[in-house]
């Protein structure tokens, strides 16, 4: 039976990158780094792949892991940076923040790019959608307390 949630994975073309977006504007910790060589048995029967290298880390925020991939072979297909929510596969990734706005502010004075101002979505939600560095999406998600 599944216990939990464990983690999600992104594969990126630049790893220390997505590190420094993850860590520095999200505030994720780096739980672990690691690398494996090509032709490593047990990485390419797990992950279905052949002659697969590469590195990766481990981050968490809160009850929460991402797992960024970097992989040396095989070579990555291009992808679309702009990549539309409604295709199919993951959509986004959602952060619940205590200040939609005032992140939206500070994620926007760092340069990440969004697709709107923070909008209700709800009768206590507030939200909007970003990019990160790669062009994957992030929600910042804003749930207020109902008043009384």
């Amino acid at each position: 039976m599944t216990r939990r949630f464990h983690h999600a994975a992104i594969s990126t073309p630049d790893l220390d990158r997505s590190i420094a977006f993850y860590r520095d504007r999200l505030g994720f910790e780096v739980l672990a780094e690691f690398a494996w060589p090509r032709g490593t048995a047990a990485a390419d029967e797990v992950m279905g792949l052949r002659d697969s290298s590469g590195k990766a880390a481990m981050l968490r925020l809160g009850d929460v892991r991402l797992e960024l991939f970097q992989f040396t072979t095989p070579s990555a297909r291009p992808s679309d940076p702009a990549r539309p929510v409604s295709d199919h596969g993951i959509t986004h990734l959602c952060f619940e923040v205590e200040d939609v706005e005032r992140e939206y502010e500070r994620l926007l004075a760092l340069g990440v790019r969004f697709t709107c101002r923070p909008r209700k979505v709800g009768p206590a939600t507030f939200a909007t959608y970003g990019r990160d560095p790669d062009g994957n999406v992030i929600e910042l998600l804003e749930e207020r307390p109902p008043r009384a």
